[in-house]
């Protein structure tokens, strides 16, 4: 049985078994049982956020380093950058305003709301008790941090970031042999938290299944149903973007016709829907481009494994929606100043997202936490995560894509030509 299957497997058993546990059992039995299953489910838990830090040092690090190319290409740099972060932009907006809009997290009573976040604040620990978060001077002088060691203990996530973003800058401006040893080791150290992610995500049915009983035997059936609200509103939007927003791009910008762009790109679609992996679906999205969509090999070989890091708007998408979703659900009013930072948080942080699936749980969990909406609340959405995880990966390659067919129209490279030349079957699995 393939992985994400079996994840399905255990969400609807969960949340078969959480639903009749609260109806037939009652809410006090099902209180005490909860207290049994729920560890094991904070456990994974507990396992996919112990590598955010590592992650995001790594992989953001190690991005920004990659932009040290825009030397040697010049324009062509200027517009992939232009592009990743307009087209991540445009889709974080979209999912924060189609959860405006649904407000499927609002429909709760009053009652499972206060229960809610009773529950996850006697688990979690005042930590996670909501805070308005704080904007101004405070938030610019938290921005710097004088002992990146110190802000690492302490969680302190947009002072790594901001770290993390100056070591990829300074790492994009040294001299190659200087900065490869640098380099060697933030890639080593983000192959190992890809490695720990993976075998994490082995157990990801049973803690899916302990998290989503653990819920659904709390609240019942109310919040089932807020959840399915969710579903499709993301799912909405993600149609949305891919399906109105992509093509009206490809015919205003890169003057191509985006029913045979879809056409073109088909295989790539269902390979990033099949594997949730930007980064295993790369050989067939390069293979693609100079095949069918006649981009140049250098520009190909530049965009679209950038991308593969640097354009989330999917995962950006997602985690917008997310975030708004699971502050409805436990209350949490996010004024417009914090629906600003989750955008850029959510911009930002999915550039540091790794090209793998699950990989942009960790992260997501730290933009809930910046917001003051506990991050716990995840476990509301894991179950079907790799569904969304599915989605948002065909959005994201997609975005490559386009992002390759708009640099050959307006950083065309004078040497270079199309390419007719398949790549080496070896490369292309």
């Amino acid at each position: 049985m393939k992985a994400q299957t079996r994840i399905l497997v255990a969400l609807v058993g969960g949340l078969i078994a959480g639903v009749a546990t609260h109806a037939i059992l009652g809410a006090a039995i099902a209180e005490a049982i909860v207290r049994v299953v729920e560890p094991i489910g904070r456990l994974w838990l507990a396992s996919l956020f112990m590598v955010v830090i590592p992650l995001v040092i790594s992989t953001l690090s190690t991005g920004v380093a990659g932009l040290g190319g825009f030397r040697q290409l010049g324009r062509v740099g200027l517009v992939t950058i232009l592009c990743f972060a307009s087209f991540t932009l445009l889709s974080t907006l979209l999912g924060l305003s189609a959860m405006n809009l649904a407000q499927p997290g609002g429909g709760l009573s009053r009652e499972v709301t206060e229960q809610l976040v009773r529950a996850y604040q006697e688990t979690a620990g005042p930590s996670l008790a909501p805070a308005a978060p704080t904007f101004g001077v405070d938030f610019v002088m938290r921005l710097v941090p004088s002992n990146p060691v110190q802000a690492a203990a302490n969680g302190d996530m947009l002072a790594i970031i901001f770290f993390s973003l100056m070591v990829g800058v300074a790492l994009a401006g040294l001299p190659r042999d200087k900065a490869a040893p640098m380099l060697g080791w933030l890639d080593s150290l983000a192959q190992v938290t890809i490695a720990i992610i993976d075998l994490v995500m082995l157990a990801a049915p049973v803690g899916v299944a302990c998290l989503i009983y653990s819920v659904t035997a709390r609240f019942g059936l109310d919040l089932v149903l807020s959840l399915l609200g969710y579903l499709l509103t993301v799912l909405g939007a993600m149609a949305l973007f891919q399906f109105l927003v992509f093509p009206l791009l490809l015919w205003l910008v890169a003057r191509r016709p985006p029913r045979q762009f879809f056409r073109d790109i088909g295989v790539v679609m269902v390979t990033a829907f099949s594997t949730s992996s930007s980064a295993a679906t790369l050989p067939t999205t390069i293979r693609i481009a100079e095949e069918r969509l006649g981009v140049p090999r250098q520009i190909a070989g530049f965009v679209l494994p950038l991308g593969a890091t640097l354009n989330m708007n999917g995962t950006a998408l997602f985690e917008g929606a997310t975030v708004l979703f699971i502050a409805q659900v436990f209350g949490v009013e996010l004024s417009l100043g914090a629906q600003i930072l989750v955008v850029g948080m959510s911009v930002i942080t999915a550039i540091g997202v790794a090209g793998v699936p699950g990989g942009s749980i960790p992260l997501l969990m730290l933009v809930l936490s910046m917001v003051g909406v506990p991050m716990e609340g995840i476990a509301i959405v894991l179950g079907i995560d790799r569904l969304l995880d599915m989605c948002r990966t065909v959005l994201n390659v997609s975005g490559d894509l386009l992002t390759a067919t708009v640099v050959v129209r307006f950083a065309p490279l004078a040497d270079a030509a199309p390419s007719a030349q398949m790549l080496p079957d070896r490369q292309a699995k």
